[in-house]
């Protein structure tokens, strides 16, 4: 199998240590992975740059919910995209539609040049996957400079997308990458790259870690109404990863 390049989607500064000793290429970091991911904290990026060294691009999402922000929302996406760059991200990852669920130019242009401005990468997220017309995004996309577009080719799971990601793919040509994502793991890694035609990809496969601090008072629960255990958290699967960057 040719080189393929590895983003593992990371939701900490632990997940980012754990995927850089699997041998992954770069990481996606964010926070509240649950939500899709948001914005993570400065100290989580300070950490893993810190411990690793590696790549690092950081998710710029206030909330979960959509992506038509509000002024206030977007300001805040600003200040988090300059204050995340300042302290070494390699670049931004965010998506920003209008309410008719077409891309957000205007907002796009603005942050984007946060990052190419300073000669780092501006990736779109799987916004693209819900806009009404993907070879419109594409050619906005990359008439802005956008480095990257994140997608599952416009399906819940990337495997139900591959044609659409081949197409997308075909269509940008060199203009700006294509990057698969969402649900992708070791048995169908092969088919996804087979069917695509991709040369990197974007994973996340987690395992349950226990904190046992919680046990006294199982009545207790600090989430919302889905009431998710509070006695685990999710952290990078090493060894998945570790296959993963073997098969490629």
């Amino acid at each position: 199998m040719a080189k393929v390049i590895l983003e593992v989607c990371c939701g900490s500064a632990d997940d980012v240590i754990q995927a850089h000793l699997a041998g992954a290429n770069r990481v996606e970091l964010n926070s509240d992975l649950f939500h899709g991911g948001l914005t993570p904290s400065l100290g989580s990026l300070l950490v893993a740059k810190r411990e690793t060294g590696m790549r690092i691009l950081t998710m710029i999402r206030p909330r979960e919910g959509g992506f038509c922000y509000t002024p206030a929302e977007f300001q805040v996406c600003l200040e988090d995209g300059k204050a995340l760059l300042k302290n070494g991200s390699d670049g931004l990852v965010f998506g920003f539609l209008q309410e008719d669920g077409r891309i957000d130019a205007q907002r796009t242009r603005q942050l984007a040049n946060l990052a190419l401005d300073v000669g780092k990468e501006a990736v779109f997220h799987r916004a693209i996957d819900v806009v009404p017309d993907w070879k419109e995004a594409i050619d906005l996309l990359a008439d802005l400079g956008i480095t990257r577009i994140l997608t599952s080719g416009q399906a819940p799971d990337v495997s139900y997308g591959t044609q659409t990601v081949r197409q997308m793919i075909d269509y940008a040509r060199d203009r700006i990458q294509i990057l698969p994502g969402a649900g992708i793991h070791a048995q169908n890694l092969e088919r996804i790259l087979s069917e695509t035609g991709a040369t990197q990809i974007h994973v996340a496969v987690h395992r349950p870690v226990y904190d046992r601090s919680v046990e006294n008072n199982r009545s207790i629960f600090y989430g919302g109404c889905l009431y998710p255990p509070e006695d685990r958290f999710s952290l990078i699967d090493r060894e998945a990863i570790s296959g993963i960057a073997a098969q490629l």
